[in-house]
């Protein structure tokens, strides 16, 4: 959620340039700046929902708020083999836990590349 210096600023210099499948708003400013190289591009921001981070933008629109594409990669455009977006589960209990991992038991079936430690004999 934006607070109200955000809002001021995109009602005034922002263009929405679309919304991805969960209502985030993209904008883009209307004149161009100078960016540190000297070229001129138009400044892109989103609006995020409440307590989302910056994990929540989708790829399709990942790209073009970070000046890699002009438009954002349309979802007809999607491959068969690519997944559905999901935000960063770190921390949850949906995070990826390997084979092994404490959170799974610590307990993984062995493997030909287990050894056996040594010790001295004596």
């Amino acid at each position: 959620m934006a607070n109200l210096g955000t809002r001021i600023y995109t009602r005034f210099r922002g263009r929405l340039v679309g919304k991805d499948a969960d209502g985030r708003c993209y904008y883009e400013a209307r004149t161009p700046n100078r960016t540190g190289g000297g070229e001129k591009r138009h400044e892109r921001w989103v609006i995020y929902h409440r307590g989302e981070d910056a994990s929540a933008v989708p790829p399709e629109w990942w790209g073009w708020l970070h000046h890699m594409e002009a438009a954002p990669l349309p979802e007809s455009a999607r491959q068969p083999w690519q997944q559905p977006w999901q935000p960063n589960q770190t921390g949850t209990a949906g995070a990826y836990h390997p084979p092994g991992s404490d959170c799974r038991g610590g307990q993984r079936a062995s493997t030909t590349s287990d050894y056996e430690a040594w010790y001295p004999e004596g």
